[in-house]
């Protein structure tokens, strides 16, 4: 293995002989330089790992020196030492991206330490990552035999999420694959639970906080006295919360978070009307025929949501000034945010943005998002990138200066679909990837979830010997016709409306102004 090759600058290096020879006895090459422009001659002709850089120097002084080293090769990372205490520089040298900021006198264990820092952290923090993934895969295994309720499946869901977002920060790729195994294996085992335990949850009255009891559970509580900015992001899913959350920690504060259930189907016509509605689909589709449709009924499925939300707020007794907003296209984000501040006096703004449920379906109809969205972790960061750059953004922003809290949220999540299951239907038979609806349904049992009656969990009978089917884990269906074609088509793309942790473990997230 190469020596770490170190360059320092500093007119007075005689006196860092001991210093030098500390370095040198751990192994480290240390070139020196008297002055600062002899030290970017040698970064032009030689290559260094580090760049040690004294601030107070003859001719070139230390922060102009550094900023020439940038301006050649910002990648190269310089520790600036000075004797100076002084705060303006302390700021210059942060702000040109030091690595680290050390104050005269140093002492040799300040400068290895500094080294390993700025040079040994990645190794580190993946050492320390894949030492504590090891012991906790032990634990989780151990969950994931013993989990017997939605709660319990929620905080495992939500340690699994957290280590991979730990690991696909570290180069351990062997890491990674166990722990995608255990996601596979976690799924593999909620799907028996929901399996098990969804029919039950509508007879029983055991069931967790879902879709059609969000708003009477958890926002009804949060409204009281409190200017509300309620957001329904369409498709996100727990790990892109996470991912938001720093955005928008600079603007809020969490008070809480937590998950809630999405309904079967969990596709948008189905979960997002029950969050408005406050009731399941064959409740709706009884009591206001005219707002609901079918999967087999022309024209838009969600076209109703204001209504449904005015009924529910009626029937739970709300008298508030409130507005609804759904955004589909950049032009109407930016209309609403021109004119936000006219919802100062609202009691409860809800506002429905649609961004990331097109972008999970353009990946499957773009060759180029196919690319950009190649996997969960590039998912993450496409829809973070949106977020830093959305008019949603800026409407959050502005919420927070009208002192309105924040309630994010949204309807149901979204899997990256690997495996094909063959199902035949008739011409009537819904189009989901994840899910069917429709008569004489030839499926394989051990890839879904199945209901013959599905009043049971409270959707709708199309007609009478209708029955609907969830796929479970990755999998998507696919009908014998044209059957690898569909197949090569739709793998790797993200689809919702069947069982898994990702579609049906969601955020709800409440959020207090700075």
């Amino acid at each position: 293995m190469n020596k770490i090759t170190i360059l320092w600058v500093d007119d007075e290096i005689d006196l860092l002989k001991p210093h030098i020879l500390f370095l040198e006895s751990k192994n480290y090459k240390v070139v020196t330089s008297p002055s600062g422009q002899d030290g970017l001659e040698e970064i032009k002709n030689s290559f260094f790992d580090i760049v040690f850089l004294d601030e107070n120097m003859p001719g070139l002084s230390g922060l102009e020196t550094l900023n020439e080293i940038k301006k050649y090769d910002a990648s190269i990372p310089v520790v600036m030492i000075t004797k100076s205490e002084e705060e303006y520089i302390m700021d210059e040298a942060i702000g040109s991206k030091i690595a680290d900021y050390l104050i005269k006198p140093v002492n040799p264990n300040q400068i290895l330490l500094s080294l390993k820092k700025s040079l040994d952290n990645s190794r580190l923090v993946s050492e320390k990552t894949t030492s504590n993934y090891q012991q906790e895969f032990r634990k989780i295994a151990m969950d994931l035999s013993m989990v017997n309720s939605y709660e319990e499946w929620a905080e495992l869901y939500k340690k699994l999420i957290y280590w991979e977002l730990e690991l696909e920060q570290i180069e351990d790729s062997g890491m990674f694959e166990i722990l995608e195994s255990q996601k596979v294996e976690a799924n593999s085992q909620f799907s028996k639970f929901i399996d098990k335990n969804y029919k039950s949850w509508f007879k029983d009255g055991d069931a967790p906080t879902m879709s059609h009891t969000l708003f009477k559970n958890k926002v009804q509580p949060e409204l009281e006295g409190n200017k509300t900015l309620m957001v329904v992001i369409d498709n996100l899913r727990y790990d892109q919360w996470l991912a938001f959350e720093k955005t928008l920690s600079v603007h809020y504060k969490k008070k809480q978070e937590s998950a809630y259930c999405s309904i079967l189907p969990t596709a948008t016509q189905y979960a997002r009307n029950a969050l408005f509605s406050g009731l399941m689909p064959s409740e709706m589709e009884k009591r206001y025929p005219n707002w609901w449709k079918n999967d087999t009924d022309e024209g838009g499925k969600n076209l109703f949501e204001a209504e449904f939300l005015g009924e529910q707020l009626k029937r739970l007794g709300l008298n508030l000034k409130w507005e609804y907003h759904k955004i589909s296209n950049l032009k109407q984000g930016k209309q609403l945010a021109s004119n936000f501040k006219t919802q100062k006096d609202n009691d409860l703004t809800v506002v429905v943005y649609n961004f990331v449920d097109m972008l999970s379906h353009s990946k499957t109809e773009m060759e180029v998002v196919k690319e950009l969205a190649s996997n969960d972790k590039a998912y993450r960061s496409l829809t973070l990138s949106w977020f830093k750059n959305s008019p949603l953004l800026d409407i959050i922003q502005q919420a927070q200066d009208l002192g309105m809290k924040l309630i994010l949220t949204t309807d149901h999540g979204t899997i990256n679909v690997k495996q094909p299951s063959k199902v035949i239907g008739d011409r009537e038979t819904s189009l989901n990837l994840r899910y069917k609806t429709g008569r004489s349904l030839t499926f394989e049992d051990k890839d879904v979830l199945s209901t013959k009656n599905p009043q049971e969990i409270y959707l709708p009978n199309i007609n009478l010997s209708s029955s609907f089917i969830f796929a479970k884990n990755d999998l998507f269906f696919a009908y014998p016709n044209n059957y690898n074609h569909y197949v090569s088509y739709y793998r790797n793309t993200y689809q919702h409306g069947g069982v898994s942790l990702e579609e049906m473990i969601v955020p709800f997230v409440v959020l207090d102004p700075k």
